[in-house]
């Protein structure tokens, strides 16, 4: 009989492991966790917008010897950086009008035809020799289109004249080798708006320990806005083969998926402008929000990757340099110091015990996430007297979630894993008495559908019609839009076949429209928006019905912050 108990626990203990095994969950690779573990990122964008006091060199002709920033010292970038608690600096080294601040020969739109150095000057080399120096991780940012080959915002490189593309690849495969290869490693390869050119040789051989943004070799991603926050719940795993597309944003977020790809939050210092010019200072947020938005985008597990922007001097504002500054001493004031905190913990209940009634608004909560996504749902709790009163509840956890509530004095506090895959991984658990500090219930912001269009069958010919809408009055920042096809009357058969987007009149890839089911569709608007950008949409509609008529109308909204 004993033998029979020891064979069934065996059994009993197989079974478990098995069952637990049919629960595999995302992960980091040791790349995406080294990244990820920065929290803060600063950005820098400087160019020739810079000068023309627009988001963007328009032309890509612009009369370089206007570009003398005589006074840039790329060791107070990274000083800049540091006083706010920032690990990594993505530098724009070419944006879309193709100019580039590095030594090449690639292009005459660079660095070597300015008067700044006699033409012997290297931005992103120095920059790369302070990250250095300062102990700062280093970023890049290329654009992979270039106005001079017709390869404007959106295209990820795609050249109007398909006679350019073959010539523009090579130039744009050679400009991401010297960048790669020549400024020692880089933890991030920015790609904004993705990019089409086949580089996946490059960045096998010279990225291999960077994340990448956005394109086919995507392994991070954009939340869909540049509000610096992101939407809670917050997964930092998706569908691999939604994340192929390039382009998956936050809206793609699921805990079960099958691929790690964490989330950066990227966000202005001026409301809203990525480029200096004399009167954007007046746009620079204020502590209170920039904290608001750190609690929503560091506080729900992602990364917060905030601008920066040098004047025509190349130096970063000295306003600028005291906002980033106070910005990070509010941080730490806030964070430094925890009242309590627990260790490493595999269990569903931790309990943090109070020397005697303390004043607490704040816990703030890390999984392990090493291990993936394990913790669906728990809620924190305080011992009021004898009895324990809800504080805070949530379900994603990952790097971190900070949980604000009123302040209220406790003798203890209490963390419950109500549900898990797998047995919870609870990093630290930690509690905060911040003095000083409303609480702010977040609202949940209601986003108005709007009108953008109308359709009637009386217009279609053998049943089918071609309407182009000109949406970019509605598109008017960057994200994520929804879009939804309106009938009257629904059983008439009226459709929308297919649908191709464009933006700047320029060739753009159709994995920025997404096709939620019949009658929805998701636009994705990662580029500058300015008063001169075009959104077009084209849609083929059909009608199997001869014999009623029908009509309605198109509406759009954005979607998240």
């Amino acid at each position: 009989m004993r033998n029979k108990l020891i064979l069934f626990a065996c059994l009993l203990i197989g079974f478990r492991k098995a069952y637990a095994q049919e629960f595999p969950l995302a992960k980091p690779s040791a790349v995406q966790y080294k990244w990820q573990e920065q929290e803060r990122i600063m950005f820098i964008h400087f160019g020739v917008a810079t000068w023309l006091g627009l988001e963007y060199d328009e032309t890509g002709n612009f009369d370089l010897s206007r570009m003398n920033p005589t006074q840039i010292n790329t060791d107070e970038w990274c000083k800049t950086a540091l006083s706010w608690g920032a690990k990594q600096i993505i530098f724009v080294a070419k944006h879309v009008g193709g100019f580039c601040w590095w030594q090449t020969n690639t292009t005459e739109y660079s660095v070597r035809n300015i008067p700044w150095k006699n033409g012997k000057g290297d931005v992103l080399g120095d920059l790369a020799k302070s990250c250095r120096k300062y102990g700062l991780n280093l970023g890049v940012y290329i654009y992979p289109g270039d106005l001079h080959y017709g390869a404007g915002i959106g295209s990820g490189g795609k050249t109007q004249d398909p006679a350019l593309q073959e010539t523009y690849n090579k130039v744009f495969r050679q400009q991401l080798t010297e960048v790669l290869k020549n400024y020692g490693n880089m933890l991030e390869v920015w790609f904004d708006g993705s990019c089409v050119i086949d580089v996946s040789d490059i960045l096998e051989k010279y990225a291999r320990n960077a994340v990448i943004f956005q394109s086919t070799h995507a392994t991070i991603r954009w939340p869909g806005t540049e509000s610096g926050k992101l939407a809670y719940p917050a997964w930092n795993s998706l569908k691999s083969s939604v994340l192929k597309t390039g382009i998956a944003t936050q809206y793609d977020d699921d805990p079960d998926g099958d691929a790690w790809a964490p989330l950066e939050a990227d966000v202005t210092l001026y409301n809203h402008n990525w480029f200096w010019n004399p009167t954007n200072g007046q746009k620079r947020r204020p502590v209170a929000e920039l904290m608001d938005i750190y609690y929503k985008s560091a506080g729900y597990g992602g990364i917060l990757l905030l601008n920066s922007t040098p004047d025509t001097t190349g130096r970063i504002p000295i306003a600028d340099r005291e906002r980033y500054k106070a910005f990070g001493d509010e941080i730490n004031r806030r964070f430094g110091h925890p009242l309590t905190a627990s260790k490493t913990v595999e269990t569903n209940e931790t309990i943090l015990k109070f020397t005697k009634p303390t004043s607490v608004n704040h816990t703030i909560l890390e999984e392990d996430y090493r291990e993936g996504h394990r913790i669906r749902d728990y809620i924190i709790e305080g011992k009021v007297g004898t009895k324990w009163q809800l504080l805070a509840q949530g379900s994603s956890v990952g790097r971190k979630k900070i949980d604000a509530f009123p302040t209220i004095t406790l003798s203890e506090i209490k963390l419950t894993i109500k549900r898990s895959v797998n047995p919870p991984l609870v990093r630290s658990f930690s509690a905060y008495g911040v003095k000083n500090y409303t609480h702010h219930y977040e609202p949940t912001e209601t986003k108005e559908w709007a009108v953008c269009g109308g359709w009637n069958t009386n217009t279609f010919k053998n049943g089918r019609d071609t309407i182009d809408l000109d949406l970019s009055r509605f598109i008017d920042k960057p994200g994520q839009y929804e879009f939804k096809f309106i009938a009257d009357v629904a059983v008439t058969g009226a459709s929308i076949d297919s649908a191709v987007i464009n933006f700047e009149r320029q060739n753009t890839m159709q994995e920025y429209l997404i096709r939620k089911d019949e009658n929805t569709f998701y636009i994705n608007h990662t580029s500058q928006v300015t008063p001169n950008s075009a959104s077009i949409l084209t849609l083929f509609m059909q009608s199997d019905n001869k014999v009623f008529q029908n009509r309605g109308v198109f509406k759009i909204r954005k979607r998240g912050n």
